[in-house]
Order: structure tokens, then sequence, then C-alpha cells
């Protein structure tokens, strides 16, 4: 089992970063995908989330309206679009995947994002 994100980076205040995430190991769409982020000093919080059965999304009222998830069930992706990004979104940001019927899950290794001018 593997997730592995990408695209994370340095980005100015008010940019945009997308950041995917690629799974194999497991059966991609029978598993809710989440973004979480964890900030230096801070615990990990929740960003976003879609759903396996029917793509339903939701977020942290702190990233709602900025960032979009997505994912692609052929490729076994899932993406985070991250617009308008504040010094405050910097964190690492971890990927994860659970399945609600069987409670398996798992965690990619993280990627950085450093939103600062």
């Amino acid at each position: 089992v593997s997730l592995v994100e990408s695209g994370g980076g340095l980005v100015q205040p008010g940019g945009s970063l997308r950041l995917s995430c690629a799974a194999s190991g497991f059966t991609f769409s029978r598993y809710d995908m989440r973004w979480y982020r964890q900030a230096p000093g801070k615990e990990r919080e929740f960003v976003a989330a879609i759903r396996s059965f029917d793509a339903y999304t939701n977020y942290a009222d702190s990233v709602q309206g900025r960032f979009t998830i997505y994912r692609d069930n052929a490729e076994n992706t899932v993406d985070l679009q991250m617009n308008s990004l504040s010094p405050e979104d910097t964190a690492v940001y971890y990927c994860y995947a659970i399945d609600t019927r069987t409670r398996n899950a798992y965690w990619g290794q993280g990627t950085q994002v450093t939103v600062s001018s």
C-alpha cells in the first residue's frame, strides 16, 4: 500500500498550488480520501474530504471556498487545489485513505507547503 503526495513547495501569499496524491496497493474507489495538514507546533488537522461512492465533499471552515478536492478513480489519484493561500496555510499536507466499512486506513508521507513572501 502506498500514498505518495506531490506538488508542495514555496508560494507567495495569494498564490495557488495543486497537491496530488497517487494511491496504489488497495481498491482506491472503495476508500474515502482526505487531506490533513500539520503546522509546526500544532496538531494535525482535517482539511478536506471526498467520499468514495458519490464524491461528496466537505471542507474545514478555514479552507472553505479556497480549496477544492478532486478524485480520479481511473487514475487512483486525489488532488487538492489550493487558491488564495496565506501564511496560515503553511504546513505539511498529508493524504489519507479510509474504508469506512472495514476501518482500514492509510497515510501518505506528506508534502511541505510554505506560503511566504
